[in-house]
């Protein structure tokens, strides 16, 4: 019992507001490691995690059975689910991935203006352990063991000081990593046979949408989203 309290007093704690210049080099690295092409090469693995992770959410919200996740060493995966292969679920469900680290991203920052970075750690920790039980490949084990081990390092043995910068430098980089695959995706599918199996693409074959309008919808919610959230993030720093 003292441990289940332990624990509920790690996740619940109250975070005090980082120093302005805490969240500004947080934003700069966090700008850094998208557009540096080795460090997106590496980051983007946590990118393609949040991307399936929202396929899996959605399709858990809008019912569909989910049998397993395989995340690949360049980067691409696939969240594996069943159920009706029409209909507005899959459409939702097929959606969500493009725009589901943008949207990570905001429902951190909501938290972070609430006081609450830790939580940010530890909600990231626990939606790695349930992807964990679903990964089929060793690539994608390994890639979730490693994001894994470094959240539980921080929200167990880090400092108040770094939990916060982890979080609002996480909570940054879902923000702006958010458009750069769609616009990885565009430069796919204008390839010579490239990318017919995209999300963009399946969407197409669901609806009587064409491709590129969801690719620009994708766009769209991402920029909106990193409009908001950014304000809502650096707007104290200005203040």
């Amino acid at each position: 019992m003292n441990t289940a309290h332990s624990v509920w007093d790690r996740v619940a704690a109250v975070s005090p507001h980082p120093p302005a210049w805490v969240v500004q080099v947080a934003a700069v690295c966090a700008i850094v490691v998208v557009l540096e092409p080795h460090l997106w090469r590496i980051a983007r693995n946590v990118v393609t995690i949040a991307h399936e992770g929202a396929h899996l959410i959605v399709a858990a919200l809008v019912g569909r059975r989910l049998n397993g996740l395989r995340l690949h060493s360049d980067t691409s995966g696939v969240a594996i689910s069943s159920g009706k292969p029409t209909g507005p679920g899959v459409i939702v469900m097929t959606f969500a991935g493009y725009v589901g680290p943008s949207i990570l991203g905001i429902g951190a920052a909501l938290l972070l203006g609430a006081q609450r970075a830790v939580s940010v750690l530890w909600i990231g920790l626990v939606v790695v352990a349930v992807m964990m039980a679903l990964i089929r490949n060793l690539y994608g084990m390994f890639s979730l063991a490693v994001v894994g081990a470094v959240l539980f390092v921080l929200v167990w043995w880090g400092t108040q000081d770094q939990q916060v910068a982890a979080a609002y430098f996480l909570t940054l980089f879902l923000l702006f990593a958010g458009p750069r695959p769609v616009v990885e995706l565009q430069r796919q599918r204008m390839r010579r046979g490239g990318a017919a199996d995209s999300d963009a693409d399946q969407l197409a074959r669901l609806s009587p949408v064409p491709a590129i309008v969801w690719v620009v919808l994708f766009m769209l919610v991402n920029l909106s989203v990193l409009a908001v959230g950014g304000w809502w993030i650096l707007r104290p720093v200005g203040s």
